[in-house]
């Protein structure tokens, strides 16, 4: 008997253990990476996106899912954490749309990550579109520094920023990693040339608190004085303003002479090559193109990507993207040309910074 209660007591144990791991396993996908909730039918659109519109995507989505009953998880990270994600989950595809900020976007189809969808792209100008389909601007967006409101950013050049005062008080996104980051190496290579922007960013290292992976991260620290200057984007950056109350300035550093420049950084959204929930992705691709969802990009300090709603009025206060680069010149890249060198740029940079 007790032979046959041991055996008794170790098969429970195993079927206990079994059920155990069985539920951790199920608990730790539900867990994994998103802020949105599940559809009484079980109906899931998963987005990964780059940082900055989370605000107005939580408000779209909620409308989304009234509409149709398809529910939305949002997985944010930088723009380039974003592409490496669906990248190293190809085996096992988890997104169902991407949303990222050039030159990932570009990174992402020439790598096969993505699929043409039959979503209607024609609102939205061919400028500001893929000439095979692959993947559209959702909203217009520029490059841009904030600083603390204990530093007068009117009047600072890029070479106030080397300033010995600012040692341990400047720290901008990683090149390669985030798209702002990115786009702050390809505004100085554009003003400077290849070497000029590596010979500046390598006296800027003096004052570089260190990487970041997402721009968004840093404007808490600028809005506390952790920090007195980061780099940013007009939108996300407006946003932070108007959603958080955040106290910082945005402003483009100038050339001697005063010029000042900026780099054309949209949000551009594609259907992920595998997605598990096509279908449901196409109808939330649809949803957010629609003429009555892009209109609300203007209070969110965004440019609507399509054109019959680019002018619309703000409903809010505030400052708007056009006022801010009415006298800035702004600097629309070939993101192809720019996608080709971008390893050995990369490299050239942390070589440079020893970053």
């Amino acid at each position: 008997m007790r032979n046959t209660n041991n055996r008794l007591a170790r098969t429970l144990a195993r079927t206990a253990l079994i059920l155990t791991s069985a539920t951790a396993l199920t608990l730790g996908l539900t867990a994994c990476g998103g802020t949105g909730t599940e559809s009484s039918d079980g109906k899931t659109v998963t987005v990964y996106s780059a940082d900055g519109v989370g605000d107005w995507y939580k408000t779209q989505f909620a409308k989304f899912q009234e509409q149709t009953g398809i529910a939305v998880n949002l997985v944010e990270a930088g723009s380039g954490e974003v592409v490496n994600r669906v990248e190293k989950e190809q085996s096992n595809p988890q997104a169902d749309v991407i949303v990222t900020l050039p030159p990932f976007m570009q990174k992402a189809e020439k790598s096969g990550l993505l699929q043409r969808s039959g979503v209607d792209f024609s609102g939205v100008p061919a400028a500001d579109k893929d000439t095979d389909g692959d993947w559209v601007t959702l909203a217009g967006n520029y490059l841009c520094f904030i600083a603390n409101p204990s530093v007068d950013a009117s009047k600072l050049t890029w070479d106030d920023l080397l300033k010995p005062e600012y040692q341990g008080k400047i720290q901008y996104s990683t090149p390669g990693q985030a798209g702002d980051g990115t786009a702050v190496l390809i505004l100085l290579q554009q003003l400077y040339g290849k070497q000029g922007a590596l010979d500046y960013l390598t006296k800027l290292q003096a004052n570089n608190v260190g990487p970041s992976s997402s721009t968004g991260k840093l404007q808490a620290k600028v809005d506390k004085g952790e920090i007195l200057i980061a780099n940013g984007d007009i939108q996300m950056n407006l946003a932070n303003i108007k959603e958080k109350g955040s106290k910082f300035n945005l402003f483009f550093p100038a050339e001697t002479g005063g010029k000042r420049s900026t780099v054309a950084l949209p949000y551009l959204m594609g259907l992920a090559k595998g997605a598990p929930h096509a279908d449901e992705a196409e109808k939330l691709m649809g949803f957010l193109l629609s003429a009555d969802v892009q209109k609300t990009l203007v209070d969110a300090m965004a440019v609507p990507g399509r054109e019959d709603v680019r002018n619309t009025p703000a409903t809010g206060n505030g400052q708007s993207p056009a006022a801010l680069i009415e006298n800035v010149t702004v600097i629309h890249p070939d993101w192809n040309t720019v996608l080709t060198d971008l390893d050995a740029d990369v490299a050239a940079y942390q070589k440079a910074t020893g970053s």
